[in-house]
């Protein structure tokens, strides 16, 4: 159940939906034209009618180790009710190549209940492989072009959010957590428009692939809404755990690198 519970209320709030390059596919080496260094968005989330936490992602031109990188922060809490029930203080980073379009440094730093977990990886990318030392369990080689959870769902909306997918579609990423492999698949819904507080949003619609068991119920408890616009933001998550049914909504933003132009009449 910690990975589940790590995915949903990190990913989750953080947008665990992303999207990603797929095993063997080709980095970019363009900047992004999705998102920027500015970008800042900030979540809520509901239990019914109970608001039960929030989240914030956000973007950050930065240097590591003598180069440019985006700096990618994801962070999600509860509170309130929820909060004496399940506390929650997660922390995902990724400071992100927006040349090659592929992580080189990941931090996870979570605090669910009483579990706690910290741990750092730098990411060497060759062509046959990558190399990643981890902070905990040390030095791995896995297949090439992976990525870390966050970089993960910024790549998402940059290639794969687009009018060019079809309903039933499953998108399979290749991503680094909790220091192993961790195939992602997200199944494509088709358009749907939603009421939101910005107005009616014409959106993409997902289910990520859900792993049955303490936490979910079927392999669809999970349904993220993208915008239809050059800008690819989730603006909703519905999570459906056997606890009971959550959402999360995009409440402000501010730095998007495009119009937010999903608007329905």
């Amino acid at each position: 159940m910690k990975k589940s519970i790590a995915i949903v209320l990190g990913l989750g709030f953080l947008l665990l939906f992303g999207g990603g390059l797929s095993a063997g596919q080709a980095p970019g080496q363009t900047v992004p034209r999705s998102f920027g260094p500015g970008e800042e968005l900030h979540y809520g989330m509901r239990y019914g009618f109970i608001r039960g936490g929030g989240g914030i992602l956000s973007v950050k031109d930065s240097v590591w180790n003598g180069q440019r990188v985006f700096h990618l922060v994801g962070s999600a809490h509860t509170s309130g009710l929820v909060d004496k029930i399940f506390r929650v203080r997660d922390v995902y980073e990724s400071f992100f190549n927006p040349y090659t379009q592929l992580p080189v440094k990941s931090v996870r730093n979570i605090s669910e209940g009483r579990y706690r977990w910290y741990n750092e990886s730098l990411f060497e990318h060759g062509a046959d492989s990558t190399r990643i030392l981890s902070q905990r369990s040390g030095e791995h080689y896995v297949k090439p072009n992976i990525l870390d959870i966050v970089s993960a769902f910024y790549i998402g909306r940059e290639k794969h959010f687009n009018d060019q997918m079809k309903i039933g579609e499953v998108i399979e990423l290749h991503t680094w957590f909790a220091d192993e492999e961790f195939p992602l698949r997200i199944r494509y819904r088709g358009l749907e428009t939603i009421d939101t507080s910005f107005g009616k949003l014409e959106c993409y619609k997902f289910s990520p692939v859900t792993e049955v068991g303490r936490a979910f119920e079927t392999e669809d408890d999970m349904h993220v809404w993208i915008t239809r616009d050059a800008n690819r933001l989730p603006v909703r998550i519905r999570f459906n755990l056997k606890v009971g049914s959550f959402v999360c909504d995009l409440e402000q933003f501010r730095g998007l690198k495009n119009p937010f132009s999903s608007f329905v009449p």
